[in-house]
Formats: structure tokens, C-alpha cells, sequence
């Protein structure tokens, strides 16, 4: 899968650097996602495990090419948005 990221204009670096993620853990989440559901404005929202345990929320718009994706933003999830997910997931 060809990923794409929103290149943050202040920094000139991926937006999700300023959220602690990097672009193999954004990669990790979207191959093997433990939900993938609809988002605003046509944009769909991944949720994983990393190989290393962190879990994310990556927020993409799928791109026009084939089996291509631009990743808007991706970042820890923490609390009760955590919690909430470990909870479905047991349910399944």
C-alpha cells in the first residue's frame, strides 16, 4: 500500500511526528487494523495495536490512485477512548 502524509506547513515534516507516531507504526496500523470505520468528510479512522504495543487512531483519506491512502493525522489513543476499544474487542 503507497501511504501518503499531511506534510505540517510550520515544520515541513508529517503531522503525525508532532504526535509521537511515526510513519512505520501509521503503516502497522493500516495493514492489520483492529477497526476501520467511516469519518467525517469521506475520511475513515484505523484502529490498531503497533508491533510494539502502543495503540493509535489514524485518521485517512483513501487516495484516488489504487491501493493508495493520504493519512491526515495519527496518534496515541489514551484513557477512556482506550478503554472503550479494549472493551469491544473482548466482546467480538
Amino acid at each position: 500500500m503507497h501511504v501518503r502524509f499531511y506534510i505540517d506547513p510550520q515544520t515541513a515534516l508529517p503531522h503525525i511526528y508532532g504526535h509521537d507516531v511515526d510513519e512505520e507504526e501509521v503503516e502497522q496500523i493500516l495493514a492489520h487494523p483492529l477497526e476501520d470505520r467511516p469519518g467525517k468528510d469521506g475520511s475513515r479512522v484505523a484502529l490498531g495495536r503497533t508491533y510494539d504495543g502502543r495503540y493509535l487512531r489514524v485518521v485517512y483519506v483513501p487516495d484516488s490512485l489504487p491501493n493508495s491512502v493520504f493519512v491526515v493525522t495519527a496518534y496515541e489513543l489514551r484513557g477512556k477512548p482506550l478503554l472503550a476499544l479494549r472493551r469491544r474487542i473482548r466482546r467480538k
